[in-house]
């Protein structure tokens, strides 16, 4: 279950499947195909029960700093808390800060903490935390690759306990929002190996879920924290259960196994319109606010010519995909944003469908059949290359093969892998151990495109992954992330999304809806732009319909 609005206001994480998503204008609004957009409240909010969610794939590490998947960001947004995070309507309140402010200058911030937070070991909650937080960030000995953000501050203070300042050199765009990233608690991690801390597998925060077990590759068991400084959560048990095939975790959906997953197109249009899976069950979808692409190895020499990710632009049909793949839930993606919002350049278009445009490429790139076995071949080599993506992601595995088959089409053969999802992580990307992947990008709402795109961030284990290096796009960035005048980081952004076009390093390819479904027996969830989960402590079951008798 993401719960985009805690922690990815700040976080870029690679995305196991469909994303829960965030919107910026009222046509992205959640919205149930099954249910009225606001439950009505027929019964009162009561304590207890569980929810027990699905996930194709396990947590990585439970320590923030250290963890860049979804399903470890699943999890700490429950556990940990920011200063900051955002709405319903997703605009930045305060969390952890109960207030903030910034100088005329927009150089300092000064943010005022709450009073009485305490960690979920009983150790009150300061300042020092977030110094603490801070200095790790910057710290190069901290293998993170969210540390950019916070290598911006000139000056960090903590003039008492519950005050804490910053100020930067010059204005810096994603300043306030940074802070939004998980607080970590410094009298358990001060002056210690957090590689090493028992917290990457228990962790101790102050969020609003109390870790309590985590059985590797099975589940994870977090309980509700009675002191939450927002008020305890209704859900008294909340279960992540792994289960790394899609039709598997349906299955357990509909046997009571499970409470929430996110459906399949299929699943969504075909497999649940039974007049007890709708007495059961209540269906969602929005457009997600995260990417699905393929993505290029542009250190393999077969890559490192544009004309030839530009012709494997042409030579895929989006539009097949989403009709054959999404069934339609979904839309072409032509850059790292998402559609209708503010920084999407809707000048830039996707590379239309043009197979003999891409022949064209190739062979102007040198590629061409000259042993007339149907495979392009260059200086002596022929074209095949593999496709690795994750396992348990369907839609990603059909998208594949679709690509396969469109690219045999041009003369270049594709195989595709198929691997687990935390050995993908650290065996193939971290190691760029890949010739190409498909996977996705959940997208903050901070636009800010320093950890993916910047070529300083190509380091191993870092998000550049691809290895894209482009001055021009590094100048784009520096211009978009130090300024606060929005027509000049629109024009910024506008022309990064024209060369990521023209460079081609990724092929853009859809943006999928996101199709959470959760049962019925759930009340009191509310769709926004936010998507569903921004309020899950808010979530409950009235007591006479409560299937786990758990009681706090």
């Amino acid at each position: 279950m993401p719960f985009s609005p805690l922690i990815r206001a700040v976080i870029i994480t690679f995305s196991l499947f469909f994303i829960l998503a965030c919107g910026e204008k009222s046509d992205h609004e959640a919205s149930s195909s099954a249910a009225p957009k606001t439950q009505p409240q027929k019964y009162p909010p009561a304590y207890g029960d569980a929810i027990v969610t699905g996930s194709i794939g396990d947590a990585s590490n439970l320590l923030p700093v250290l963890a860049s998947d979804s399903a470890s960001g699943d999890i700490n947004g429950l556990i940990y808390d920011g200063l900051l995070k955002t709405d319903k309507n997703l605009n930045l309140i305060g969390n952890m800060a109960e207030s903030w402010e910034i100088s005329e200058d927009g150089l300092t911030i000064t943010f005022r903490l709450r009073k009485g937070v305490k960690w979920h070991d009983g150790h009150a909650f300061t300042s020092k935390d977030v110094m603490f937080t801070y200095q790790l960030m910057i710290d190069p000995k901290t293998p993170t690759a969210y540390g950019e953000d916070y290598k911006q501050v000139k000056k960090a203070e903590t003039p008492d306990d519950y005050t804490f300042r910053v100020t930067y050199e010059r204005p810096y765009a994603p300043a306030l929002i940074s802070w939004s990233f998980p607080i970590m608690p410094a009298h358990l991690l001060q002056g210690r190996d957090i590689t090493k801390s028992p917290l990457t597998r228990k962790p101790i925060g102050t969020g609003p879920y109390i870790f309590k077990e985590w059985q590797t590759g099975q589940k994870i068991i977090l309980e509700a924290s009675p002191d939450y400084f927002e008020g305890r959560p209704y859900i008294f048990r909340y279960v992540y259960r792994i289960i790394p095939d899609t039709a598997t975790m349906f299955l357990e959906l509909k046997s009571g196994g499970l409470d929430r997953m996110d459906l399949t197109p299929i699943q969504y249009k075909r497999q649940t319109n039974t007049p007890k899976f709708e007495k059961d069950f209540k269906k969602y979808q929005y457009l997600s606010f995260g990417y699905t692409y393929l993505g290029f190895n542009l250190l393999d020499p077969k890559f490192q010519d544009k004309r030839v990710r530009q012709a494997i632009g042409y030579a895929i049909d989006k539009n097949e995909i989403i009709d054959g793949v999404l069934l339609g839930l979904g839309q072409p993606a032509n850059g790292p944003y998402k559609p209708g919002t503010w920084v999407y350049n809707e000048k830039v278009t996707p590379y239309p469908f043009d197979p003999e445009k891409a022949k064209m490429l190739l062979a102007a790139a040198g590629w061409a059949d000259t042993d007339h076995d149907g495979l392009l071949d260059k200086d002596g080599q022929p074209f095949k290359f593999t496709i690795t993506t994750n396992q348990g992601n369907k839609q990603r595995e059909m998208t594949a093969l679709i690509i396969q088959q469109r690219l045999k089409d041009v003369g270049i053969g594709v195989k595709v892998r198929i691997i687990e999802w935390a050995a993908f992580l650290k065996e193939f990307i971290d190691k760029k151990k890949f010739e190409a992947v498909i996977l996705g990008w959940t997208i903050p709402i901070n636009p800010d495109l320093f950890d993916v795109w910047h070529s300083s961030k190509t380091k191993p284990g870092e998000l550049n992954f691809v290895s894209y290096q482009n001055r021009e796009v590094d100048r784009l960035i520096d211009q978009g992330r130090f300024t606060f005048d929005r027509e000049v980081m629109k024009k910024s952004y506008d022309r990064i999304q024209e060369i990521l076009k023209e460079d081609a390093p990724y092929i853009f390819l859809y943006v999928a809806k996101a199709l959470p479904v959760v049962a019925a027996r759930f009340h009191g969830i509310k769709p926004a732009p936010a998507g569903i989960e921004y309020n899950f402590i808010k979530w409950y079951v009235p007591k006479h319909l409560q299937k786990y008798k758990l009681e706090p």
